[in-house]
């Protein structure tokens, strides 16, 4: 395998300047995720654990997800709001029937919110991202690698129907809106199946034993996030701004229960919710790629063609190996497929799908 090349190297400022970029080949690496499995190391994502009896119906208060009758080894996904309704944090969690673990793109920030959070409650909240690490398997074979590991198969995501605008009280049963399955590694840690196929918590110390035992070749996270792009699947800090609503990015579904109850931000997410058109939406953009070579920086404008006043903002952009120069963006809910757009000196088109 060609070595390793390290994000860092290459941008010290990237947020997954703690990551590798790429084994060699970008492209061969995108297509191995997309058509078989790869592993890729995440474990610059922040992780915390939470334990203490009160955990679950103190998570299930403050975020947007029904936790109070989480089962033991199954996971999620929640999200922290503004007391208007906007995005502050996003994480994806596991619980193991004693701790709740959260995988989340700024753990320092979640961690300052959850500890002033605690009153009485009996729970611990910590950063431990210095002793766990977290591994990604991307792929349609991803089974195959966990039955590997004596981990698979697995149950796939348990994902509800989102409600209409207009839906009828006791529509939404009370449980988590989606519901991943997990189950341990007799290494330490555990294994929860994803969309895109499964992440593995393990100790930092065992990264590279695991990586191994998975037989699986490693993947550098150009190729994760290119297919993240192409499977537009949204990411706290790039899809996401200081005004960001869940239902903007796709969040409603796999990360909001419309009828839990009480949490800061919810008098927002069922305005819009039954409003049924939020004031921006997330698209898939695909540009020319002629005029330069180089990638939109996360947070350039979207323009409409020959205006200068932005109508969204570029999230992730990445080079895809099927469909060339592609984009996630933010824009404005009136725009459609025909919208003459552009990032930068590059022509853009929003892809009919979106």
């Amino acid at each position: 395998m060609t070595a390793a090349v390290p994000v860092a190297a290459l941008d010290p400022a990237d947020p997954d300047a703690g990551a590798v970029a790429h084994y060699g080949d970008p492209a061969r690496e995108q297509r191995v995720l997309d058509t078989a499995a790869g592993l890729v190391d995440r474990s610059h994502t922040g992780v915390l654990s939470i334990p203490g009896a009160d955990r679950l119906g103190w998570l299930h208060s403050l975020t947007t997800q029904h936790l109070d009758r989480l089962a033991p080894m199954t996971g999620s996904e929640l999200l922290v709001l503004s007391p208007h309704g906007h995005v502050e944090h996003h994480a994806v969690l596991t619980d193991d029937g004693a701790t709740t673990w959260l995988d989340t793109a700024d753990a320092p920030g979640l961690l300052g919110f959850l500890s002033r959070m605690r009153f009485l409650m009996r729970v611990e909240p910590a950063e431990v991202t210095e002793d766990w690490a977290l591994l990604s398997i991307a792929g349609p074979q991803t089974d195959e690698a966990l039955i590997t590991l004596g981990a698979g198969p697995m149950l796939p995501p348990d994902l509800l129907t989102v409600p209409d605008a207009k839906f009828a009280t006791g529509s939404v049963p009370p449980r988590p809106t989606v519901i991943y399955s997990v189950e341990p590694l007799s290494s330490g840690g555990w294994v929860r199946r994803m969309p895109y196929g499964a992440d593995l918590l393990v100790p930092r110390a065992t990264v590279a034993e695991v990586a191994e035992a998975t037989g699986l070749p490693m993947a550098g996270i150009w190729a994760f996030e290119a297919l993240r792009v192409a499977a537009r699947r949204p990411r706290a800090g790039f899809e996401t701004d200081h005004k960001t609503l869940p239902a903007e990015v796709g969040w409603t579904g796999p990360a909001v229960h419309l009828e839990k109850g009480c949490y800061r931000g919810q008098e927002t997410i069922a305005r819009v919710h039954h409003l049924g058109r939020p004031p921006r939406k997330l698209v898939l953009l695909h540009l020319d790629g002629i005029a330069t070579d180089e990638l939109p920086a996360r947070h350039t404008p979207v323009l409409l063609d020959g205006g200068e006043r932005p109508v969204g903002f570029v999230g992730t952009a990445a080079r895809h190996y099927e469909l060339g120069v592609i984009a996630l963006a933010v824009v404005k809910q009136n725009l459609t497929p025909d919208s003459q757009l552009r990032v930068g000196p590059s022509t853009a088109r929003i892809d009919p799908e979106s």
